[in-house]
C-alpha cells in the first residue's frame, strides 16, 4: 500500500479503488453501463461553476481579472504576466519544460495549465499556495515571477496604467478598491471561469457514446491498473499529495537532472516545509487536458504522453504496461481534452496609461 498524503480524505484513493473493486475489468463483459457505473464511483463531471462560496463571479470582476491576467506592464521588466506561462495558444500552458520568468530567469518547475486549477487541492507542485487568489497575489513579489519589491509598488503601477476606474467599478464602495488583495481576487474570479468540459464529462453524465471504444477500453484499464488510485475526482487528479517514485528514485526513469534551485534533485514539498517526511512528495497533477499540455512532470522531463504513462505505471505502481495498454490509456486521456474557453481565446483591450 502506498503512503498517501492528502487533505481531503482519511484514507487513500487507492484503498477506495480496492474497495470498489476497480481491479476487476468489467467493460468488455458487461457493457457501457457497467463501465459508467464503475467510473461514477471514482470520477465526477466538471461543475457549472468554480466560484468560491458566497462570492459571485460578477462580469466586472471577471473582466478586470482577465485584463490583469494578460497585463505584463506590472512586472519588474514590463514583459511578464500570467499569460506568459499560461497562453491561450497552448491550452493555458506554455510547452516549455521550465518556464521563463522575469528578466529571463528560468523557473525551477514546469508551468501547469491554468484550466480547471481552482478545483485542485492547492496550487503549484509543492502545494505552497492554497488558492488561485493567493497564488496571484504572491506571484507579484516573487523574484522569479513578477519581481516587484512591494505591494505598494504594484498598486502605484496599476494607478499609473489607468486601472483605478476598473477597480472602482469591480469593487464599488470599498475604501481602497485598487489593492494587491483585489488584484488576486479579480484574477481568481477570471481563472474560476476557465473550466473545460470534455467528452469524458458527457460520458459521466450518461452519454455512453461520447467516448470512442478505444477510450472506453483505456478508462477500464486506467481503473484496473491502479491509475485512479491517485488520479480520480472531478479533475482526474489534483486532490492529494503523493510520493513521486514509489518503486525507485524518479530521476532513474524520467532522466531528470539536479537543479541549483533545489541543491540537488527536486524534493517536492520538502523545500517548503523542511520536513523530511515530505521529501519527494508532490501534488498529484490533474489529468484534464493532459494530452495537449506537454511536456510532463514537475520538471518537464518527459516529452510524450505514452512515455509519461509508462513511467507512471513503473514508478508508482511497479507495473510494466504493454503497448496496447498504453495506447488505450492514452486514448482515454485524450477524452479529457476540452475546448479552450471562448473568453480566454480573445485577448482583452487593456487600459492606456494616462499622460
Amino acid at each position: 500500500m502506498m503512503k498517501t498524503h492528502t487533505r481531503l480524505a482519511s484514507f487513500s484513493a487507492l484503498t477506495l479503488a480496492a474497495l470498489l473493486g476497480v481491479g476487476m475489468p468489467l467493460w468488455a463483459a458487461d457493457g457501457d453501463q457497467a463501465l459508467l457505473d464503475k467510473a461514477k464511483q471514482l470520477f465526477k463531471p466538471l461543475p457549472e461553476s468554480a466560484a468560491l462560496e458566497n462570492t459571485a463571479l460578477t462580469p466586472t470582476r471577471v473582466a478586470l481579472g482577465k485584463a490583469l491576467f494578460f497585463e505584463t506592464r506590472v512586472s519588474a521588466d514590463g514583459r511578464l504576466g500570467c499569460v506568459t506561462c499560461h497562453s491561450p495558444s497552448y491550452f493555458g500552458a506554455d510547452t516549455l519544460a521550465l518556464s521563463v520568468g522575469v528578466q529571463g530567469k528560468v523557473l525551477p518547475r514546469n508551468a501547469s495549465t491554468v484550466f480547471n486549477t481552482p478545483l485542485l487541492v492547492a496550487q503549484h507542485f509543492g502545494g505552497n499556495r492554497a488558492t488561485v487568489e493567493e497564488q496571484a497575489v504572491k506571484a507579484l513579489l516573487s523574484p522569479l515571477a513578477y519581481g516587484n519589491t512591494s505591494y505598494e509598488q504594484v498598486e502605484k503601477k496599476l494607478v499609473q496604467l489607468g486601472y483605478q476606474p476598473w477597480f472602482d467599478k469591480a469593487y464599488p464602495g470599498e475604501a481602497k478598491s485598487l489593492s494587491a488583495d483585489n488584484w488576486g481576487k479579480a484574477i481568481g474570479a477570471f481563472e474560476r471561469t476557465l473550466l473545460t468540459p470534455a467528452p469524458f464529462d458527457q460520458f459521466l453524465k450518461g452519454d455512453t457514446q461520447a467516448m470512442s471504444r478505444q477510450a472506453k477500453l483505456g478508462l477500464e484499464q486506467f481503473m484496473a491498473v491502479g491509475c485512479a488510485g491517485c488520479h480520480s475526482g472531478v479533475a482526474v487528479g489534483g486532490q492529494m499529495y503523493q510520493k513521486f517514485g514509489v518503486t525507485q528514485d524518479y530521476w532513474l526513469a524520467t532522466g531528470s537532472t539536479p537543479k541549483e534551485a533545489f541543491k540537488g534533485y527536486d524534493k517536492g514539498r520538502f523545500h517548503d516545509t523542511k520536513n523530511e517526511a515530505d521529501a519527494f512528495i508532490f501534488k498529484v497533477p490533474q489529468l484534464r487536458n493532459v494530452a495537449v499540455t506537454p511536456p510532463y512532470f514537475h520538471d518537464g522531463s518527459v516529452a510524450t504522453l505514452p512515455q509519461a504513462v509508462r513511467i507512471m505505471a513503473q514508478l508508482q505502481l511497479g507495473k510494466t504496461l504493454s503497448n496496447e495498454e498504453v495506447t488505450h490509456i492514452v486514448a482515454f486521456l485524450e477524452s479529457l481534452t476540452g475546448n479552450i474557453p471562448a473568453d480566454f481565446a480573445q485577448a482583452p483591450v487593456l487600459p492606456v496609461a494616462p499622460h
